[in-house]
């Protein structure tokens, strides 16, 4: 996702070596800073999708197991 923004700060320090100390390439860095901030918000969204996914099968399966349990008494 911030590949193009990676490879220009990547650049930026290579064509300024003595620049990028004083600021030449701050406003690559602030472009950059934004971009990986984006990505960890897609990536912790995702994430939590899934694990919502995930509980409800898990609750799926202990209700499931709870009625197995249940009729298994019941009979005996």
């Amino acid at each position: 996702m911030c590949v193009e923004i990676i490879e220009q700060f990547q650049k930026c320090h290579v064509d300024h070596p003595v620049g990028k100390f004083f600021g030449e390439c701050t406003d690559l860095k602030i472009k950059l800073d934004r971009c990986f901030r984006q990505e960890k918000a897609l990536k912790r969204k995702a994430n939590f999708e899934e694990s919502k996914k995930l509980k409800e099968r898990l609750q799926a399966y202990r209700k499931e197991n709870d009625e197995r349990e249940t009729d298994l008494t019941q009979s005996l």
